[in-house]
């Protein structure tokens, strides 16, 4: 069992010297363990993956538990041998978007073709259009973005949501 969980890829890191490995793996997922059962609530596995660099929408977390009810988010619990299938499913996904495509998909919001987008209509997208973000999300992820005339470089935009 061991040598298997090993031999999975290895996940993204936050910074180029930091690598992730399936002792990391267990080490973060027994961190959000809160009862000491070895199992986290199902609410809480989105957010192991994002520590461990990955990440994945909420749509596709929901999909590998089994498209549990908000009753069962909370209610049920996952051990690691359960959850590290569903890491390795998100880490081997061919579905990664990257920088090249984040800006592509911004540029359609530059109505000049100047490289840079309104910060109201960024605002917009970001509380109305796929995952929903909530406004204090967007005030953080949007922090020192904006120039004086209220216009995002989404290029600039794209690496900084990619580094945090």
């Amino acid at each position: 069992l061991i040598a298997h969980y090993q031999s999975l890829p290895q996940a993204a890191s936050f910074t180029q010297a930091a690598s992730f490995t399936p002792v990391n793996y267990r080490e973060a997922f027994g961190l959000f363990d809160r009862v000491g059962d070895n199992k986290v609530a199902y609410n809480q596995v989105a957010d192991i993956m994002r520590a461990l660099g990955q990440n994945p929408t909420n749509k596709e977390v929901n999909r590998l538990l089994g498209m549990p009810s908000a009753d069962d988010m909370t209610a049920k619990r996952v051990e690691f041998e359960g959850f590290l299938p569903m890491l390795q499913t998100i880490i081997n996904s061919p579905n990664k978007a990257g920088y090249d495509d984040y800006v592509e998909g911004l540029r359609v919001f530059d109505k000049e073709g100047n490289g840079t987008v309104m910060g109201a209509e960024l605002r917009i997208v970001l509380s109305t259009l796929g995952e929903k973000m909530s406004a204090d999300e967007i005030d953080a992820l949007m922090a020192g973005q904006e120039d004086e005339n209220g216009c995002v470089n989404y290029e600039t935009f794209v690496k900084h949501i990619m580094s945090v």
